[in-house]
This record gives C-alpha cells, structure tokens and sequence, in this order.
C-alpha cells in the first residue's frame, strides 16, 4: 500500500513538474519506468514468484494515474445549442475576438429609449445565464434596446489562446464592440465580473467616451492593490446552508479532479499540457461551482434558490477565469485615472453581498459616482426571478439611465463608506 501511495505522488509531483506535459504521459511513463527498476531491484536473487510480488503496487499505482491521463471529454469545443428565444449571432471584433451576441429590442407597444443598452454579464468568461437572459427581456420590455455578448473563451464565443485571456483584453473587446454596434456611445450595465470591466474601462479616456452612463453592479476588485484588501462581506449568504447542487460533476473524475485542482491552487498553469483548454471548457458542470451559486443568494432564501442556467446552456471556462484573475491582481492602481473619468455612473451593492465591501466601496471613493443603490433583500445575483426582485432591480436601472427619481435612497456615498462598512458587512 505505501509503494502505491508513493508512485502516486511522485506521479502528481511530476504532473506538476512537466505542467502535465502530454496530458500526463511523460509523467505516468516516468513513473512506470521507475517502478518497473524499483520493482527489478526489489525482486533480485528471489524466485520467480517473488520476483513478480513487487510488481503488484506498479501494475495497481499504473491503473489509478493512467485515469488522470485518459480524456473522458472530448478534446475540441464543443458550444451549447441555440437558445430558443433569442437568435445567436457572431460577431468578429477588430480586437481578433469572436464573440456571440445576442439582441432584445425594444417593446413595439412603448416608449423607446434612444441609446443602446450593452450588458456585461459576470464568470468571467462563462455562458450568460438563462436568468440574465429573463432579465434583459424584461429591460427591452421596457423600451430598451438591449445587447449583450458572451465574452470570448465562454458559452458560444470562440476560444482564445490562453495568454490572450487578460482583463486588458477585455477591456478593449468592449471598445471594439461598441464600434462593431456602431451607434455611438451606448448604456452599459456590468454586473460582477462584467463590472470590474467597465469600472476599468471608465479608467481608460478613450473607452469611457464610448459609454454614455455606466451602472457598475456587484464589483469584484477592480485592480491589484483592491484584490488585496480583505475585509467582511455583506449579511449572510446561503453559502453553507442551501442544498448541494445536484448533477454530475467533472470534479468527481480524476483527470479533472487532478486538473481544476492542482490548477486552483497555482500548481498547474491555466495553459496546462494536462488537459486541453476545449476539454476543460467541455468537462466542467454547473455542479462543479460547489457552494459559489449559493453564496450568491441571502441566508433566508437557502430554501428556494432558483435555477440559474440550464444543462444545454451552461459552460464556464475556469482556467482562463483564473488566468483574467490572475492579471487582475498583477495590475497597478487604475484610482487615479479612473477619479478623472467624466461619465455618470451608478453603483448597485446588494444586502447579502458575497464580494468584498471594500472592492465596491473602493469604487465609490474613485469613481465619478452619480447615484449608489444598496439593495435590500438580495445577495451578489439581484435579479434572481424570486418575488418582485427583478422589478425592483429593473426600476433602479432605468431610473438611473433615464435621470429620473430612484425609488431608493442614494446609500452609501463617500460620506457614508465608515458607517456604511460598520453597519452593513
């Protein structure tokens, strides 16, 4: 059993040694070819039986690592099926990205808005989830004319090689979209990941020209400096207490147990040779989030977390996830060009927040901050379906975007960020 457990780890320390070269072989074959001289060593001068005794815990280490190095996913992309109520397009940005889009025009029964209203969804670079979807009918409902587009390497965009995978580029995707619109500046709302870059984007002048007003809901950190405040969140999430997610997981096989784990932890690099990037877009299941989609809900709705995707719609990308991360935390401050941003924006925080108050309450104090909402009874995903929460969240956008009167209080502002942070993490 201990000559098991020892060619078991040296294997995953040569995984992570070659960076899973050759998904795993020129690990597994080193490793086999060491056992198979320990084993020879091992059984000199005995008979042929005691020969061959040593080499069981080979034969046994061999069998367990070789299903670290077996592909159980198919190694190519393969991108989720249209949705059925609303027509993917692709879009081929001046960037090099090739991004789906999708478009909710206005009602024809109402009053129209004239400027575009571009969504930035949040992962980074997961599929849009059928909840956002409802939710950006529910805004073309009411008059807008609304856009949104997967961001590359998620749902149905193509895959970009992993060091193209920065939040620069994502920044200048977003440049490139708005041109590709080509009506001028436009609305942008970014939630949570979506969020970070367009609170970067208002940073960089010539981006910021393109957004007529910016709503920059749920914040991640928005640079390196931010990333690395830790500090207390918003009122409890769900997190601990909502059922596990049902469904098949990658994590429960070992080739992706091994990868999305040794990966987490920086062992592995987002680019591995363990597993491609397409196999692991296709490996990875809603389940596999763990307890990151209750974590966005409120401790009292433990009990009724809705769904947020569907099977056929879902796809998360998490290597580059962590790579965009990873460049993130590797930028310099963006506060002082972003303190010289002109465009009025409006920041949404929720009561049961999930990010760090810090992160949202670093953009107040940077940003040219028109209007902040704090969102009672909501954690990190406002608009979820339950109850009245997407109306609600809808009235505080469109308010906002049309200059009119919020039914909400503008809380916190600058002034209140100490009370703020005391009275509500």
């Amino acid at each position: 059993m201990l000559a098991v457990v020892g060619l078991a780890g040296l294997f995953l320390a040569l995984i992570v040694l070659t960076d899973g070269a050759r998904s795993g072989l020129a690990a597994w074959l080193t490793v086999l070819g060491a056992g198979i001289v320990a084993a020879l060593w091992r059984g000199r001068g005995r008979s042929l039986r005691g020969r061959l005794w040593p080499f069981a815990p080979l034969i046994v280490a061999a069998a367990l690592t070789a299903s670290v190095c077996i592909p159980a996913f198919p190694t190519t992309r393969e991108y989720p099926p249209d949705l059925s109520f609303v027509t993917t397009r692709h879009w081929s940005l001046s960037t090099g990205s090739r991004v789906a889009v999708y478009r909710y025009p206005p009602a024809a029964d109402g009053p129209r808005h004239p400027t575009p209203l571009v969504y930035l969804h949040g992962g980074p670079v997961r599929s849009i989830s059928v909840l956002d979807h409802r939710f950006l009918r529910l805004l073309a409902g009411q008059g807008y004319d609304v856009y949104a587009y997967e961001h590359p390497g998620g749902g149905r965009s193509d895959l970009l090689p992993m060091d193209q995978y920065t939040i620069s580029r994502s920044e200048r995707d977003l440049a490139a979209f708005i041109d590709r619109l080509g009506k001028g500046p436009v609305d942008v709302l970014g939630f949570s990941a979506g969020a970070i870059v367009l609170t970067r984007a208002l940073a960089t002048p010539a981006t910021a020209a393109r957004v007529h007003r910016a709503i920059i809901a749920e914040p991640g950190p928005m640079d390196g400096p931010t990333a690395l405040i830790s500090g207390r969140q918003g009122r409890p999430s769900a997190r601990d207490l909502a059922p596990a997610l049902s469904g098949a997981r990658a994590t429960h096989v070992p080739r992706y147990a091994v990868a999305f784990g040794l990966i987490q932890l920086g062992l592995l690099s987002p680019d591995t040779g363990l597993i491609t990037q397409a196999e692991g877009v296709n490996a990875f299941q809603a389940a596999d989030l763990g307890g990151d989609t209750a974590s966005a809900y409120c401790a009292r709705d433990a009990d009724r977390i809705p769904a947020e995707d569907t099977a056929e719609n879902f796809s998360f990308n998490a290597a580059a996830s962590l790579r965009i991360r990873q460049t993130i935390r590797d930028s310099p401050s963006i506060a002082p060009k972003l303190s010289r941003s002109r465009t009025p924006a409006m920041l949404m925080i929720a009561e049961c927040s999930s990010q760090v108050r810090q992160w949202q309450t670093a953009v107040l104090t940077a940003a040219t901050i028109e209007r902040t909402q704090y969102m009672p009874g909501v954690g990190h995903r406002m608009w979820n379906g339950l109850g009245d929460n997407n109306e609600r969240a809808a009235a505080v956008i469109t308010a906002f975007l049309q200059g009119k009167t919020s039914p909400l209080r503008n809380y916190p502002t600058r002034a209140d960020i100490s009370d703020f942070l005391r009275d509500h993490g």
